[in-house]
């Protein structure tokens, strides 16, 4: 017991235990204080301009991916119906579900241009997507999930962008719909002051992490340049927009392009959805490592850069909290940590907190009610931060050096909320 007492003394006394210490409590600060600059910048800058008139109304195919869907693909259906645009197909890709999807599907074929592709194998979304590539008929195609519910004016907010003839993507708004327990307002309070917040701000840099998987638009042209969807990846939609951009073309955010998704409802599914995210992240990062030495690639390195640091953060997170642990059960007091609140800690915490007021105000406009989830926004910077930094510290080194699969198949099946 000695020997490991004086083992934490020696490191609650070293100086690189000190630079992580100002680490782990200066990224956090440092980029709330980013986000905040720089969403509002696109606020000011972009969200309230117009954009161009259509001149030319151009067909848009709707690709809906499906897997065990059969609670929810009629409501995205009855929403997609009610777009208010003139020219769109909508194509459902059936991917092997093993329950009735197939059958809602076709109810809804004789009430508009809907079209069910039914598959008979399970492949995975990426694969799901390819086959629906292939039979649409628009340039311009929208992909959103099958548990959706779109906005009527989706298509008026997103398609003016492609007027511009670099855009190759513009991803939406995604909104969580059900919000009945804690879990789902942080994930609501999430989506506005996390990731709509670094969209915004990631947009001032000139490129995007990601586009969102539950509802985003691209050319079709482009996305055949880079060979369609990567089936091999966790997550193909941070594949696709990493490859558009490598390619210079432009990667847009439109907050006006609001969609209303069903959030996991439990701990099980929210550690599936963000195991899946970590593990997308890290494969990205690495497949893309040798590009980012390219003075060609510049735009992109910020965004690179901030999310190795995220990752990174996330292991000092994980890391200084165990410290911790071990220490108060050796009977240690661990510098840095105090029972009683102290400065440093509760500036973090007020960043945090801050910054999640800044991107639920920002997002208001589109989420009327999002300002009722807030109260419980005083969980996230400890309970939501420890959660989400422990899934990416177990899974981002699978997704590192661990062998992709051939093909991603779907894994998580769906219930009603």
């Amino acid at each position: 017991m000695e020997l490991v007492n004086g083992i934490l003394s020696a490191v609650n006394e070293s100086t690189p235990y000190f630079w992580i210490l100002v680490f782990f409590g200066a990224y956090p600060i440092t980029m709330a204080l980013v986000w905040i600059v720089l969403s509002l910048t696109f606020k000011r800058r972009t969200e309230f301009a117009e954009l161009p008139a259509l001149e030319k109304v151009s067909m848009v195919s709707v690709l809906v991916p499906a897997y065990c869907e059969e609670l929810t693909i009629g409501r995205t259906l009855e929403a997609l119906l009610e777009l208010d645009y003139p020219n769109y197909e909508v194509i459902v890709i059936n991917d092997g579900s093993q329950d009735r999807t197939a059958e809602v599907v076709k109810r809804y074929i004789p009430n508009g241009p809907i079209r069910l592709v039914d598959k008979k194998v399970n492949e995975g979304k990426s694969m799901a997507l390819n086959d629906g590539l292939a039979v649409c008929n628009g340039e311009i195609i929208l992909v959103i999930d099958a548990d959706i519910l779109a906005d009527p004016k989706l298509l008026r907010h997103m398609v003016p962008h492609f007027s511009f003839p670099r855009v190759a993507a513009v991803t939406g708004n995604p909104r969580v719909l059900n919000r009945q327990t804690l879990l789902q307002n942080l994930q609501a309070i999430e989506f506005s002051s996390i990731i709509s917040m670094q969209r915004r701000a990631q947009r001032i840099w000139g490129r995007v992490m990601t586009v969102s998987g539950a509802v985003f638009a691209v050319r079709r042209s482009a996305l055949l340049e880079i060979g369609g969807f990567s089936p091999d990846m966790a997550t193909e939609d941070i594949d696709m927009t990493w490859q558009l951009q490598l390619r210079f073309w432009d990667v847009r955010y439109e907050p006006k392009a609001v969609v209303w998704m069903e959030a996991p409802p439990n701990l099980p599914e929210l550690w599936k959805q963000r195991k899946r995210w970590a593990l997308g992240l890290a494969q990205v990062l690495r497949k893309n490592a040798l590009a980012m030495l390219n003075w060609k690639t510049r735009r992109l390195w910020p965004v690179y850069i901030e999310s190795s640091l995220s990752i990174l953060w996330a292991y000092t997170f994980v890391g200084v909290t165990a410290f911790w642990f071990l220490c108060l059960l050796a009977g240690v007091s661990p510098y840095g940590a105090s029972p009683i609140p102290n400065l440093w800690g509760m500036t973090i915490a007020s960043a945090c907190l801050v910054q999640l007021m800044v991107g639920a105000l920002s997002d208001r406009r589109y989420d009327p009610k999002i300002m009722r989830s807030y109260p419980d926004a005083i969980f996230y910077p400890l309970v939501y931060w420890m959660l989400m930094s422990t899934i990416t510290a177990i899974y981002t080194m699978r997704g590192f050096f661990g062998r992709r699969q051939d093909v991603q198949r779907w894994k998580i099946q769906r219930s009603a909320a």
